[in-house]
């Protein structure tokens, strides 16, 4: 289609000056121009041609944060494509393969299982060997011993009399050892939680996570940019959802 190669040339326009060689239309399958025309434009000509190509998150982040989405909304259909254009925009395996593991952990395991399976087709197909994948026991990031003692000490008196289960997996799995493995970086690790947050609509976790994410480095504008990226793959709804909470983040730290 018309539609179909100009958006072709424009994003491939985008992707040389951005160091990825992978056209966004790929993730848009042929049935969508078929059934839907106004949504193949809509996607075309803003969604790709717009939002993907604002600078204030970049392309390769923008790609993991859409596959974090998918990841977390059980979306099988075309995530393959979407770990393709990740890879493709600078993402390495090892980086996508510790974005399903952490996420197990954020969306549940169901959804990690069938993430490793769309991933399993585009890594076969790019050689990536075991060689390329995170370490299982890897030397781990240092430990911010402070802020981790504080936030024990509150889930430890809030949520020890309700499961003690789940306070002590949360700091021996989570805490001590998923969020310190450094095939993510902790931006990266924080990205893709908050973006999980957000497409599964659980705006309440998001104090903490969009918190930890800044100090992890993620700027204001970059999350802003995440936000309205968001709002294509989850909804209108779920990212209003969230700018409150985002708000009150923002005006905190500017105190």
């Amino acid at each position: 289609m018309k539609t179909r190669l100009a958006a072709s040339a424009l994003i491939l326009g985008f992707a040389a000056t951005a160091g990825s060689a992978q056209d966004l239309g790929i993730t848009l399958p042929d049935a969508v121009g078929q059934i839907a025309p106004k949504l193949e434009a809509y996607a075309q000509d803003d969604l790709f041609g717009s939002v993907w190509t604002d600078e204030a998150l970049s392309m390769r982040d923008r790609a993991l944060v859409t596959v974090a989405a998918k990841i977390t909304r059980h979306e099988t259909g075309g995530l393959s494509e979407h770990i393709a254009l990740a890879l493709d925009a600078g993402v390495t395996p090892a980086e996508i393969s510790e974005t399903i593991t952490h996420l197990a952990f954020y969306t549940g395991w169901g959804n990690a299982v069938v993430a490793a399976e769309a991933a399993a087709p585009v890594f076969e197909e790019r050689g990536v060997c075991e060689d390329d994948l995170p370490a299982l026991e890897p030397e781990l990031l240092p430990l911010d011993q402070e802020s981790e003692d504080a936030r024990q000490e509150n889930v430890q008196s809030t949520y020890g009399d309700v499961s003690q289960g789940v306070v002590d997996n949360t700091e021996q799995l989570l805490f001590l050892d998923l969020w310190l493995r450094p095939a993510l970086e902790p931006r990266d690790r924080s990205l893709v939680t908050v973006a999980a947050l957000i497409a599964a609509g659980q705006p309440e976790q998001m104090t903490f996570h969009l918190n930890r994410a800044m100090d992890n480095g993620l700027t204001q504008v970059e999350a802003g940019a995440m936000l309205s990226h968001l709002a294509f793959y989850a909804g209108w709804p779920r990212v209003f959802s969230a700018m409150p909470v985002a708000a009150d983040v923002f005006e905190s730290r500017s105190e």
